[in-house]
């Protein structure tokens, strides 16, 4: 069954807002994000998906990257989203999931460097190499591997 996805970036200075879930004895972190819901755009999936995950409410700022899902049933659409200074984030929930189901264990202001490789590999992939300074960061790593 096709299900597209819709996820947030949000950046502060140098570090990602990352959600950290415990499923199926793996702990990992990804953007926050999920399906979109009948008659919902993208856009407010992503948005709705944040204020699930992380209990804050943004402003798209533009789409960042559409991947299509390794089993080629949907899309996951990821767009640059601001948040107020003020906005504190803390870990929310999957209304879809009861209380027991819960797989958020955390969010959490990342940097690259505290984020394991495969993590990171989706960031790149979802569109953080489109954020000017991550794109600077992607060519010094490039130039350390091609020299």
């Amino acid at each position: 069954m096709r299900r597209d996805r819709a996820q947030a970036m949000v950046i502060r200075k140098d570090s990602i807002l990352m959600v950290k879930h415990k499923l199926g004895g793996r702990t990992f972190y990804c953007l926050p994000g999920g399906g979109v819901e009948k008659g919902e755009t993208y856009e407010q999936a992503a948005l709705r998906e944040l204020e699930e995950e992380s209990c804050v409410k943004g402003k798209i700022v533009r789409k960042l990257s559409v991947q299509f899902k390794p089993d080629n049933r949907g899309e996951v659409h990821t767009y640059l989203i601001e948040i107020a200074d003020e906005e504190v984030a803390k870990p929310g929930n999957d209304p879809e999931l009861s209380k027991e189901e819960q797989t958020i264990i955390g969010v959490e202001w990342l940097t690259l460097d505290k984020i394991g490789e495969v993590d990171r590999a989706y960031l790149w992939a979802s569109g953080l190499n489109r954020i000017d300074s991550f794109h600077k960061e992607l060519l010094k790593m490039e130039n350390k591997i091609y020299k």
